[in-house]
C-alpha cells in the first residue's frame, strides 16, 4: 500500500497504519515543521519527505499509485476553541490543498481511500468540508482509547466505521512515576507562594472528581506555574462556602479548582479521570496540558464523618454538605503533564518525540506543541483497520 500523508506532523499516520496491520510499500509525507520532520526521520528513516503541500505540483510522485490519502489540515482557523476565523484564515485555506490533491489522485485512481481529521467547528464550516469530500464526518472522542478527552471529526470513505470500544484508561494509569523528581518546585518559589497564600485562599476552591484529562494543546511555554510541582500546597485550606453551587457542576467535569482566576491555564484537575485535550496553540501555565492534583483532599474536621467523607483511592468524588466550609489538601502537589505523559495520552510510544536537531535535543516546549497538534494514534488505527477488512487484496 502506498500512503500519502499531508500535514504529516510526526508521522503518527505511519504508526497508526502499522498498528492497523496495513502492508506499507511507500509512505510519502508533506510537512514543513523542522521539529516534526526530525521526529519523523528518527522513528521512520524510510519515509519519503516531499516538502510544502502548496508545492504539490512539483513533487516527484506518481499520484495514480496512491492507495490512501491522510491529512489533518491546520485547524486553528475554524476551531470551536479558537476565534472562529473560518476559511478566510490562511491556515484553513490549506484544507483546499487537500481537496485538490485528492482530485488529482482520483483522476488516475478513482478507488483511492482518504481520511481527513479536524476539530469540532461551526456547522456551516463542517458542511463546507462535507460538501467538498462527499461524506459526512464521524465524531470520535479519544477518551475511548486513551486517557485524554479529545473530540475530533473524521471524514473518510473507509466504510462501516463504528465507535471504538472504551478501554477505560484514566489519567492515573499513564502518569510518569519519575515526574515527582523531574518537575520539583524550587524552595524560593515555595516561599513566594506561601506569602501569596491568603490571596489564593480568597480566590480559589478545591473539590474532587475522578475524570479524564483535558485535551492537549501544542504551545507549552514554561512560566511561573508551568513545569512546577506545588508541594507547598500541603495543608492548604480553601473555603467552600461560596462555591458549593459551582462545585456541583464542576466536579462532574473532573475539575478540582483553579489558581487566581477560572481560566484554561489556571484550572486544576484530578488524575482519576480523563486528561483535558492537549492543545498546540494555547497560552502558558497549564493551558496546553492541564494542571493536575496528585494527592488527596479531606474535610478539615476529619473526625466528624457525618459532615462529609474522607476521599479514598478510587472513590468517585469528595462529598460536600452545607456544614463543610473548608477542605484541606494533604500530601499533595499540582503540576502539568510531562512530555512522556502527553505521548501516552496520544497513544504514542514513550520518547517518540524525543529527537535531536543539529545534535541538540528538541525542547519540551516543541514536544508539547507537536503532541498538541498531533493525532491520537489509537483512533486513527481503529479507523484504518476497516481498510484491511474491506480490501484484503491491498
Amino acid at each position: 500500500m502506498n500512503i500519502l500523508s499531508l500535514f504529516d506532523g510526526t508521522s503518527a499516520g505511519r504508526l497508526a497504519a502499522q498498528r492497523a496491520g496495513l502492508p506499507i510499500n511507500k509512505y510519502y509525507a508533506s510537512e514543513i515543521d523542522k521539529y516534526a520532520i526530525a521526529v519523523s526521520k528518527k522513528n521512520y528513516p524510510d519515509i519519503i519527505h516531499l516538502g510544502n503541500v502548496e508545492d504539490y505540483q512539483e513533487w516527484d510522485i506518481d499520484f495514480g499509485k496512491i492507495d490512501l490519502l491522510l491529512g489533518g489540515s491546520p485547524c486553528q482557523g475554524f476551531s470551536i476553541a479558537g476565534k472562529q476565523l473560518n476559511f478566510e484564515d490562511p491556515r484553513s485555506k490549506l484544507f483546499f490543498e487537500y481537496v485538490e490533491i485528492l482530485k488529482k489522485i482520483r483522476e488516475k485512481n478513482p478507488n483511492v481511500l482518504f481520511l481527513l481529521e479536524n476539530v469540532r467547528m461551526k456547522k456551516e464550516f463542517q458542511n463546507i468540508i462535507s460538501e467538498h469530500l462527499g461524506v459526512e464526518p464521524i465524531e470520535i472522542n479519544s477518551n475511548l482509547v486513551s486517557a485524554q478527552n479529545r473530540k475530533r471529526l473524521y471524514w473518510t470513505n473507509i466504510p462501516n466505521i463504528k465507535q471504538p470500544e472504551d478501554k477505560g484508561i484514566m489519567l492515573k494509569d499513564i502518569v510518569h512515576e519519575k515526574a515527582d523528581i523531574d518537575f520539583a518546585v524550587s524552595e524560593t518559589w515555595c516561599k513566594w507562594f506561601k506569602r501569596k497564600a491568603q490571596y489564593y485562599i480568597d480566590k480559589s476552591y478545591v473539590a474532587v472528581s475522578p475524570e479524564k484529562a483535558i485535551t492537549m494543546t501544542a504551545r507549552q511555554i514554561m512560566s511561573w506555574n508551568g513545569n512546577f510541582i506545588y508541594e507547598c500546597l500541603e495543608e492548604y485550606i480553601v473555603p467552600f462556602d461560596k462555591t458549593l453551587k459551582i462545585l456541583e457542576k464542576e466536579v462532574e467535569k473532573g475539575k478540582v479548582g483553579y489558581f487566581k482566576t477560572d481560566s484554561q491555564g489556571n484550572r486544576i484537575y484530578y488524575i482519576h479521570d480523563k486528561a483535558v485535550t492537549l492543545c498546540g496553540q494555547a497560552g502558558g501555565r497549564g493551558a496546553k496540558t492541564g494542571l493536575y492534583l496528585f494527592g488527596c483532599i479531606t474535610p478539615d474536621r476529619v473526625n466528624k464523618r457525618q459532615n462529609g467523607q474522607r476521599f479514598n483511592e478510587g472513590q468517585k468524588f469528595y462529598t460536600l454538605t452545607a456544614q463543610d466550609k473548608h477542605g484541606v489538601l494533604v500530601e499533595g502537589y499540582i503540576r502539568k503533564l510531562t512530555p512522556i505523559e502527553c505521548e501516552r495520552l496520544q497513544t504514542l510510544p514513550d520518547d517518540y518525540t524525543n529527537a535531536e536537531i543539529d545534535a541538540k535535543p528538541i525542547s519540551d516546549s516543541q514536544r508539547y506543541k507537536m503532541l498538541g497538534n498531533g493525532w491520537t494514534v489509537g483512533v486513527i488505527a481503529h479507523i484504518l483497520k476497516g481498510i484491511k477488512t474491506e480490501n484484503e487484496q491491498i
